[in-house]
């Protein structure tokens, strides 16, 4: 027989005894008759009755209690024991009242006969798990002293070597008066998702590195070709910020002769998903042209083509080398071609000359004939002799030079060509400007063909300025400018090739043997030109040279 059974049997008879031994005394003491007795007989019989029967209720209602609250811990049980969290119910004082099996499993406990001992007492079960438990009490305590929900992420070693990192809620409940119930423990295993979480924000960084640290510009743009994102070199490639075109068309950042080869390249590569390659040409903030060379790519979310990611490199430099090599290349074709024919020519135009003035000696009535034929004679030589500054390396030794006075000789020289065509020559001098390290002579031969072709291209009344100054503490800067007819952009590009020019009857080697010279001096010459408006030469001069002998 169960024990709750034994003692509510147990506590019938005794109530029955008492009840009887009660009712006997109060009739004795009351010295009843007969019907007094027969009557109190019957009230105690009564009363019995209703006695036992609140008797009876009462321990019917219990055992229902019982029952159900068995039935309520068994499916409680059933609830947490099918729980994938680690699930743990402990008293006031921190005993252990209920685990789940996922916990106990988890601890090494399954065979421990847990309840009603403290983490401390069952950490001496569990070699392995000893120091988890211990330190269940810390954060048990540090719960019940904020008392409130608490949250702590705690790491599980397994004995596999894995670690289990759990998302552990502790719930202290209080009783009325403030002091403590129970403390619900409830752990979900979050290891994937911390997993997970690491390799996204691996992921986050290496795209960060990829796309904010690349040399590069990378761009963004979705389906309507709107700009969603830029990388910083897009600053240094353009000279904009990106705050100014995130959230604009891309299409405007491009030159107009490079939109329909860009349009054409983004809807292929929406069209068929295959990455397109391309050079574009765009304007630098500074009014500069920048050739990029330039990979997209589709950017793909489920299945989806949701826009276009883009790879620009500045190849500028890059393409202005190339086309310096093709120039240098021409040189050298034209060097070797003068060294074999400059002197078989020169040679046999000595003798044409010299038997063409005694032809005009003996024969005065053609002198007219005579003097066109020298002339262009006189022609030919100088082409040959340009040839031969191509052809021939010269040493050239530097010396100190005053560039204004060179510029005035030249000016002085060149002021009778100016008059002959009506143009206005002027020079400005903003700067205190230093002896430059130069070949004067050459010097001057630049400065004479510039200046030339300047005065030409103007039209009557033109002018012709000569601004000197200092570009900086290393280099002088002499820019010649006209306001002539201006020089096409294609035609632009292929100054100072061999046997190139813009002039009807011009060799296109003048300008050639310049570059060739400020080459030699260590500087630059550059042209921009606009039609109907004007051109300007910008030519670099180093202040002075660390070597003072360079072969050309």
């Amino acid at each position: 027989m169960p024990m709750q059974k034994r003692k509510v049997l147990l506590l019938y008879i005794i109530g029955s005894i008492i009840w009887i031994i009660i009712t006997e005394f109060l009739i004795r003491l009351l010295e009843m008759d007969i019907q007094s007795v027969l009557l109190f007989e019957k009230i105690k019989g009564i009363i019995y009755i209703l006695l036992l029967g609140g008797f009876i209720y009462f321990v019917l209602n219990k055992k229902e209690e019982h029952t159900f609250s068995k039935q309520e811990e068994k499916r409680l049980l059933t609830l947490i024991n099918s729980m994938v969290d680690f699930v743990n119910f402990k008293d006031g004082e921190g005993r252990w009242l209920e685990a789940n099996d996922f916990a106990l499993k988890l601890l090494q406990l399954e065979h421990v006969d847990y309840k009603g001992k403290k983490d401390c007492e069952l950490a001496q079960y569990t070699e392995f798990y000893k120091d988890a438990l211990n330190h269940c009490t810390v954060t048990d305590k540090r719960t019940w002293q904020n008392g409130e929900l608490s949250r702590f992420e705690e790491h599980i070693p397994l004995p596999s070597g894995e670690i289990k990192i759990f998302d552990t809620i502790k719930v202290p409940l209080f009783n009325s008066n403030g002091s403590r119930q129970a403390l619900v423990v409830i752990g979900r295993d979050i290891t994937e998702r911390k997993i997970a979480e690491k390799k996204l924000a691996d992921s986050q960084q290496q795209y960060k590195s990829l796309f904010e640290y690349n040399p590069d510009l990378v761009y963004m743009v979705d389906l309507k070709g709107t700009i969603t994102n830029l990388n910083p070199s897009f600053e240094n490639v353009t000279g904009y910020q990106r705050e100014e075109y995130i959230g604009k068309p891309i299409l405007p950042l491009i030159l107009e002769e490079d939109k329909e080869k860009v349009m054409e390249s983004y809807y292929k590569l929406i069209d068929t998903g295959e990455p397109s390659l391309y050079e574009i040409t765009i304007q630098h903030k500074n009014k500069r042209k920048v050739i990029l060379s330039c990979t997209s790519v589709p950017m793909i979310i489920n299945d989806k083509i949701i826009g276009i990611i883009g790879y620009c490199r500045d190849i500028t430099v890059l393409r202005e080398t190339e086309e310096r090599l093709r120039k240098t290349e021409k040189l050298s074709i034209v060097g070797e071609l003068a060294a074999s024919v400059a002197h078989e020519i020169r040679n046999p135009l000595t003798s044409v000359k010299g038997f063409i003035q005694l032809l005009q000696q003996k024969n005065e009535n053609d002198k007219t004939y005579h003097e066109i034929i020298l002339t262009e004679l006189d022609r030919i030589n100088g082409i040959v002799s340009e040839l031969l500054v191509l052809a021939k390396p010269q040493e050239i030794t530097f010396k100190q030079s005053d560039a204004i006075q060179l510029l005035d000789n030249v000016k002085a020289l060149l002021e009778s060509q100016a008059h002959l065509h009506s143009v206005e020559m002027s020079v400005y001098v903003s700067d205190d400007i230093p002896a430059i390290d130069c070949e004067p002579n050459q010097l001057k031969q630049v400065f004479i063909n510039v200046i030339m072709n300047a005065i030409e291209a103007s039209s009557h009344g033109g002018k012709v300025s000569i601004k000197v100054s200092k570009k900086d503490e290393e280099n002088v800067l002499i820019s010649v400018e006209d306001n002539g007819c201006g020089i096409p952009e294609d035609r632009l590009k292929r100054l100072g090739e061999p046997f190139y020019s813009y002039k009807e009857k011009g060799t296109g080697l003048g300008l050639t043997v310049c570059y060739k010279i400020i080459e030699a001096h260590r500087g630059e010459i550059s042209f921009t030109s606009q039609l109907g408006t004007g051109t300007t030469v910008d030519i670099v001069i180093p202040i002075s040279h660390k070597s003072k002998k360079i072969a050309k």
